[in-house]
C-alpha cells in the first residue's frame, strides 16, 4: 500500500470540515438545551399519567379522560406516599410528632399533589389538550379535592395550614443595599491607597 493512499481518520467527517481548514465560519447546528428540572419532572409526570390511563380497563386515550380520571389518579398515587396521615380513631391523631408507630396509612403529601396538578395542567395544554377552560386538571372538583386533602392532613398532624405571607421589599431595603455596596467599595478603595 502506498503512503499517498494511506488516510488517517480525522475527528471531523468529510462533509463537515474543521474550522481550521474552513475560512468561512458556518453556524453549528444548535444542540437541544437540556431540560430544566421542572420540565423534566413535568415530562415524567405526564408520561406517568398517560401510562395510568393506558392501564385502565378499558384503556383510555388522552381525548377520553376527564376530571374523574384525574381524581382516581391522585387516589392511586397515595399508595406510593411517604406522609403518615392518622385516622381520627388513632391515638396519635392531631399530634405533630407522635411518640410511637401506628398502623395509619402513608399518603401523598398535599404539597406534592398540588405541585403535580400544576405540572399536569401545563403539560395538558402543551400536548394539545385544548383551552384552559376545558383542562380536566383545572376543574373545580380537583381544587376541592386538594383543599380537602390539605385540611385533613393538617388536622391529622395537628398542624394548621397557614398560607405563607410574602415579605414585600420596601424602598428602604433597596437603599440599604445600595448604601452598603457604596460603603464597601469606598472602604476597599481607601484600604488599597
Amino acid at each position: 500500500m502506498m503512503s499517498s493512499e494511506h488516510h488517517t481518520p480525522t475527528k471531523d467527517p468529510p462533509d463537515h470540515p474543521s474550522s481550521s481548514s474552513n475560512h468561512l465560519k458556518q453556524p453549528l447546528p444548535s444542540q437541544p438545551q437540556p431540560l430544566s428540572r421542572y420540565e423534566s419532572q413535568k415530562r415524567r409526570d405526564w408520561n406517568t399519567f398517560i401510562q395510568y390511563l393506558k392501564s385502565q380497563n378499558p384503556p383510555l386515550m388522552m381525548s377520553q379522560f376527564d376530571y374523574t380520571h384525574v381524581l382516581s389518579f391522585l387516589r392511586y398515587l397515595d399508595q406510593f406516599g411517604k406522609t403518615k396521615v392518622h385516622h381520627q380513631a388513632c391515638v396519635f391523631f392531631g399530634q405533630p410528632d407522635p411518640p410511637g408507630p401506628c398502623t395509619c396509612p402513608l399518603k401523598q403529601a398535599w404539597g406534592s399533589l398540588d405541585a403535580l396538578i400544576g405540572r399536569l395542567r401545563a403539560a395538558y395544554e402543551e400536548h394539545g389538550g385544548g383551552s384552559p377552560d376545558t383542562n380536566p386538571f383545572a376543574n373545580g372538583s380537583i381544587r376541592v379535592h386538594l383543599r380537602e386533602v390539605r385540611e385533613s392532613q393538617a388536622k391529622a398532624r395537628g398542624i394548621p395550614y397557614r398560607k405563607k405571607k410574602r415579605r414585600r421589599k420596601t424602598i428602604n431595603d433597596v437603599v440599604v443595599v445600595k448604601k452598603d455596596v457604596a460603603n464597601s467599595s469606598s472602604t476597599h478603595n481607601q484600604s488599597s491607597t
